[in-house]
């Protein structure tokens, strides 16, 4: 299982394909070229800006600059780039120092340079500061209740990134007239550039009208502060401007984006359990989306289907829609627990059954674990360790349910960030 995994994530890895983008993206002379500056944003900041560079000193290309901000403090690739981390899942005082950086930074760039950004999920938080009009304690409070509510990410980003510095196309505008290489390590189902950290670079095409409406229609106005309501207005009225639209001038000098997500994942660790000798090898095409926890029903349900010696595989991005005074777990955690609880309930129709669910970055949730590894007898011994599943999962206390079963994964941060993988074997 572990192994399955392990080859997902070597798939994962952003090194080869970073490299291979900037590699198609340079001139093939560099005597005359522009100087070119570099701004990584992500969980996976650092192993694509390491990449880049690489990949650049090999052709003699010029680093004039840039900015790397991740997760965790490493040092530099090159000296002219510095390091910077944010916060994450809520923005912090890191987040809004790197934003700050990164303010300064694309008043530096000369127009006409060439600005290689790379993007991967996280960078929301990472560099998250307020647009004006917003208070930083604000901001916070609107990513805290996004996190808990429930909402898919496309609807979760269409909202945050209106009230980001740097979301919904602004860092294009601001690098203009300077020309846009797009690289992107897609965390989302569907690849849509706007959802992936929160779409620094490219158009946005919803409204205020449409961010006023999404927040009515999903029972949000009323738990959001004021202000934000006010800037929205404020917009609709023509006093504050609007997010870059796709006739912006700004997208001009932006190149073909090159992204890279799920699925080639998926196809790795199918390659590898076909090596290995399991039949039959699924990839399950329906992504794993909505509340985590009917999910984790849907994955142990299917897993029953399996005949023994089968292996399935499914990718995707559940949510979890949290309440005032509960515990904090992952995704993929609150998933593993539901599907452990109905595994068990199964009883010898459960045999053979083990299940893993994780987060390709390393990191689920505000934990240290990546997901977890369960099976029909994981309940029993959280039983016996004196935990009641039922009501940990109602808790949303997925973690501490899942470390006294001895089930948590915990791989430490990976570099990189394409989604959650789940996997199904039956022995």
């Amino acid at each position: 299982m572990r192994d399955l995994f392990a080859a997902s994530l070597i798939a994962a890895d952003p090194t080869s394909f970073t490299a291979r983008a900037v590699r198609l993206r340079l001139p093939a002379d560099h005597r005359n070229a522009r100087p070119i500056w570099i701004i990584a944003l992500g969980k996976a900041a650092f192993t694509m800006a390491r990449a880049a560079v690489h990949e650049l000193e090999e052709r003699n290309a010029l680093i004039a600059g840039g900015l790397i901000v991740g997760a965790h403090e490493l040092d530099s690739p090159h000296p002219a780039l510095r390091v910077d981390t944010g916060d994450h899942p809520l923005p912090g005082e890191r987040s809004f120092a790197a934003a700050q950086a990164l303010a300064q930074l694309c008043e530096a760039i000369p127009g006409g340079d060439r600005v290689f950004v790379l993007l991967s999920g996280g960078a929301s938080s990472l560099v998250a500061a307020p647009v004006d009009g917003v208070s930083s304690s604000e901001l916070i409070a609107l990513c805290d209740t996004l996190l808990g509510s429930g909402l898919d990410i496309g609807r979760v980003n269409a909202i945050r990134k209106r009230f980001l510095r740097w979301g919904a196309g602004r860092l294009a505008a601001a690098l203009a007239p300077s020309r846009i290489e797009l690289i992107v390590l897609s965390d989302v189902i569907d690849n849509n550039l706007e959802h992936i950290a929160s779409g620094p670079c490219v158009p946005d095409a919803t409204t205020a009208m449409d961010v006023r409406l999404l927040l009515d229609d999903s029972g949000l106005t009323d738990r959001v502060p004021p202000s934000l309501l006010r800037y929205l207005d404020e917009v609709m009225r023509g006093e504050r401007l609007e997010t870059p639209k796709s006739d912006s001038p700004a997208f001009l000098f932006s190149g073909v984006a090159a992204v890279q997500g799920n699925g080639g994942v998926l196809d790795a660790g199918a390659l590898r359990a076909r090596v290995l000798g399991f039949e039959p090898v699924v990839i399950v095409n329906e992504p794993l989306i909505g509340e985590a926890a009917l999910a984790g029903e849907r994955v142990a349900a299917a897993a029953m289907a399996l005949p023994r010696g089968g292996v399935a595989f499914w990718g995707g991005e559940t949510t979890v829609t949290m309440s005032p005074g509960t515990a904090a777990g992952g995704r993929c955690q609150e998933m593993m627990l539901a599907a452990a609880v109905q595994l068990g309930d199964a009883g010898r129709s459960a045999s053979g059954i083990t299940l893993l669910g994780a987060g390709t970055d390393g990191r689920d949730g505000p934990t240290d674990a990546a997901g977890a590894i369960v099976d029909a007898n994981t309940v029993a011994r959280m039983a016996e360790a004196g935990v009641d599943p039922v009501t940990a999962l109602r808790r949303h206390d997925s973690y501490e349910a899942l470390d006294r079963a001895g089930a948590l994964l915990k791989t430490g941060l990976t570099g990189t960030n394409v989604g959650d993988v789940v996997i199904a074997v039956r022995m």
